[in-house]
């Protein structure tokens, strides 16, 4: 905890020394080409600003074992200071450090006069070392950029701003230490006759005019080089420019057409939409709800960003977000704990947004998938043979749709349509099935009770006398659920009506175990050969037990990421991740 709290005391102490940095940038430059303005007052700023990074040198190394390496994260912890110390800070890292930091205008002004002015002169051009600071400035930018808090658009405009600036002050002075150290006449220096004799401010103004109208190509001709050094410094400026007008002009660029290629994105796409709906001779409302999933796709990202997650983290998410909600559906009340977070795992890359009047469930469609209501509400449907659709109940919040045809396995008999923007979680009738299996086989039991119970509720009165099916529904469903009341087990009455006993052979029968090869990703040569277990979590852990690294992604040979076990067929070859 001291560890944590010591490196978020040295990051602010570094956002602190930003302040210092900016100083440091602009009067190093200016004190060198302006010896006139280095004054006693601006000299004790240029001491507490040395002061400044001096303390930071010695805080940098006491925080060194609290802190990794800068731009590498994947370095271990060391807690040993001085490795921690020697890793963190480079030899020639310390070197720039401690060399910005020594005061070399002080040297100069108070070695000039004396003995010593042959070697005080050079500390006047030392002291542009405090410019190595102003990678602190880029570090902190850096971060910003990274910070969600904070508009991308306004730090990087900020940062373009202050490389101008930097380019604009950074020519001016060098403008001005050629034409003070001219040893010509001083009427062929582009200040002209005179200019020492004005004021220090007058000269370094019209030195950054003469510096704005050249980056900024307008080139007035009121200023202009007068001597051959001059000129050659003009020309290495103007070449510059073409560099930095570039970076800027590009960073702009980026900023104002990101903004809007994401919405030009959305267009190309809805009119795809159109285009394939006038196409296909597709119905206007059918055409509307592919326009609508579109949008909706556009503006929730979840899916994206869930698939990027380990799968760990993904599960932690769905138990977080989806656990109440499968616990209060009347098909899971009542069953245990295991069931409930093996249903629930693979939650976090199945939930779904529906825009309003989108089907979620079709009319006699073969059942694949039923569905969790997280939020909204759903219209249950029945369709005549005219066409004509009939409302026989609703559903909210941790309400189910396409329930029946999953359980009964027969196509669905109704339509499930949203009334609004719903979210929903998908629950396989594969994995549905799997996990009512063994160890669970007592789920099974309540599960089937139930559905029975629901079937019976005062909810579906009317659904009896809407829609046909209802009337059809065998009488062995209610015997059943009265045998499993009895204590007897009825693990063969989830799989369906009309294929009961097909489907209790088919779970009966034992079957030739698949075996598959499984490689990791990272290792070369040969994979190895093991029989399929019964799930991916244990596909996974026997991946870890072989090459004694974590697995979090099982992908076939074309890349696809595995997320049933049933999917996979004998002689596979699988890598794990």
């Amino acid at each position: 905890m001291g560890q944590v709290e010591s490196a978020a005391g040295y990051g602010w102490w570094q956002a602190v020394l930003v302040l210092p940095v900016i100083f440091s940038a602009w009067a190093s430059p200016f004190e060198l080409a302006v010896e006139r303005a280095a004054t006693l007052p601006l000299l004790v700023v240029d001491l507490i600003a040395d002061a400044f990074f001096a303390v930071d040198i010695v805080a940098s190394i006491l925080a060194a074992c609290s802190r990794r390496p800068r731009g590498n994260t994947n370095l271990p912890f060391v807690d040993d200071r001085k490795k921690a110390a020697m890793r963190n800070l480079r030899p020639w890292t310390l070197a720039m450090d401690v060399a910005s930091t020594v005061p070399f205008q002080a040297i100069h002004h108070l070695a000039a006069g004396r003995a010593a002015v042959a070697w005080s002169s050079p500390c006047r051009v030392l002291s542009l070392l405090r410019l190595w600071r102003l990678r602190r400035v880029s570090e902190l930018f850096a971060k910003l950029e990274k910070d969600v808090r904070l508009s991308y658009f306004w730090t990087r405009l900020v940062k373009l701003a202050g490389v101008a600036l930097l380019a604009v002050h950074a020519a001016a002075c060098a403008h001005l230490w050629l034409a003070s150290h001219y040893r010509g006449p001083k009427e062929r220096t582009w200040l002209g006759r005179g200019f020492e004799a004005r004021s220090v401010w007058e000269g370094y103004t019209r030195a950054v005019y003469w510096s704005v109208a050249t980056l900024t190509t307008v080139g007035y001709g009121d200023l202009h080089p007068s001597n051959p050094g001059e000129m050659a410094f003009a020309v290495v400026y103007v070449l510059f420019n073409l560099g930095l007008a570039a970076y800027i002009v590009g960073n702009m660029t980026n900023l104002v057409v990101s903004s809007s290629t994401a919405a030009l994105t959305l267009r190309d796409t809805l009119r795809g939409v159109s285009m394939f709906g006038a196409r296909n001779h597709l119905p206007e409302s059918l055409t509307e709800q592919m326009a609508e999933s579109v949008l909706l796709s556009f503006d929730t990202k979840e899916q994206e960003l869930m698939s990027e997650m380990p799968r760990a983290v993904r599960s932690g998410i769905a138990q977080h977000m989806f656990r109440d909600t499968v616990e209060g559906a009347y098909l899971f009340r009542g069953v245990s704990e295991g069931l409930v977070v093996e249903l629930v795992s693979d939650m976090a890359t199945t939930s779904q947004f529906f825009p309003p009047k989108a089907d979620v469930v079709r009319q006699n469609e073969t059942p694949t998938d039923c569905y969790i209501v997280v939020s909204g509400s759903v219209d249950v449907l029945v369709t005549d043979a005219d066409g004509t659709e009939t409302v026989v109940a609703r559903a909210g919040p941790r309400g189910m749709a396409g329930d029946i045809g999953v359980v009964l396995n027969v196509p669905q008999p109704f339509t499930v349509r949203c009334r609004r923007l719903t979210q929903v979680v998908r629950v396989s009738q594969r994995h549905l099935l799997r996990a009512l299996r063994s160890p669970h086989t007592g789920d099974a039991d309540r599960v089937f009770c139930n559905f029975v119970q629901h079937l019976e509720s005062p909810m579906w009165q009317f659904a009896r006398e809407e829609a046909p099916f209802f009337r059809e529904i065998p009488a062995q469903l209610r015997a059943g659920a009265a045998a499993v009341a009895a204590g007897s087990s009825m693990r063969g009455e989830m799989i369906g009506v009309h294929g009961m006993e097909e489907a209790d052979q088919r779970m009966s029968v034992r079957r030739e175990p698949k075996r598959v090869v499984i490689h990791h990703k990272s290792a070369n040569g040969a994979g190895k050969l093991v029989c399929l277990p019964g799930s991916m979590q244990e596909l996974m852990r026997v991946g870890e037990a072989k090459f004694g690294k974590a697995v979090t992604k099982v992908l076939t040979v074309d890349g696809a990421e595995v997320e049933e076990i049933d999917v996979l067929r004998d002689g596979d070859h699988l890598f794990l991740c």
